[in-house]
């Protein structure tokens, strides 16, 4: 039986700091690109879920169609390299831009496109005297949805939410593509020069997993802070 040694992510990596700040720190990036990732998902996929509700909308609701069927059926690794090698090319300016953000642009607008299908169907669950009891006392359009239809739309749907960014964070090990110093790079990078592979991606598993897990439990305290008391939902046809 193999004897695991934990005692070498307390060596020197020859950087001037040991195993484990350098695991640390790739942990921190990994939060990072999660979050910021999340942050611009949920924006985004909020906008492009409520446009493609629109009534009567002959411009907005096929766009955010679009938008959707593009982000979401080509792979998030050929996203990535899309931000990472060809839009520098076609849009200059890109060129200076830290790859940090490059990953955070691939990975939020992808997610968001998974995103805004949840928020349609949340606002599609809603029964249709929502946004007449909206109309009646005068709402404008923007104003329903802001006002009535939105914050029931997304109470709705934080459990799938919380699974979709439960996957963000999963995804977020791509990053190692374009050489983001995350927990994945560390992992292969740190086995390359130790060979202590079972150690490290036991390691970095632990710290994905409770990445996780800390978002699951901020999200499952939300939904059960912002539960609708005894709401139901409507089936069917019923539409919006």
């Amino acid at each position: 039986m193999m004897s695991l040694d934990w005692q070498f992510f307390f060596q020197d990596t020859g950087a001037g700091e040991t195993y484990l700040d350098w695991m640390l720190s790739a942990w921190g990036w990994t939060v990072a690109v999660a979050m910021c990732s999340l942050v611009v998902s949920l924006v985004v996929g909020i906008v492009v879920g409520t446009l493609r509700t629109l009534p009567n909308s002959r411009f907005w609701a096929p766009l955010a169609t679009i938008w959707i069927e593009v982000f979401r059926n080509i792979p998030l690794l050929v996203q990535v390299f899309l931000w990472y090698m060809v839009l520098p090319e076609i849009i200059p300016f890109l060129k200076g831009v830290h790859t940090f953000y490059l990953m955070v642009a691939a990975l939020g607008l992808f997610t968001s496109a998974r995103f805004a299908e949840q928020v349609r169907a949340g606002i599609e669950t809603l029964p249709r005297g929502q946004r007449y009891a909206a109309m009646a006392m005068g709402f404008t359009t923007a104003q329903s949805y802001r006002y009535v239809i939105l914050p029931m739309a997304l109470r709705i749907i934080l459990p799938p939410l919380t699974s979709e960014s439960m996957n963000l964070v999963k995804n977020s090990s791509v990053a190692f593509a374009v050489s983001l110093g995350d927990l994945t790079m560390f992992a292969m990078q740190a086995q390359e020069e130790t060979s202590r592979g079972i150690e490290i991606y036991l390691a970095v598993t632990v710290l994905y997993a409770l990445t996780a897990f800390v978002i699951n439990r901020v999200l499952v305290f939300i939904e059960k802070r912002s539960k609708v008391p005894g709401f139901i939902a409507a089936t069917g046809a019923g539409g919006h």
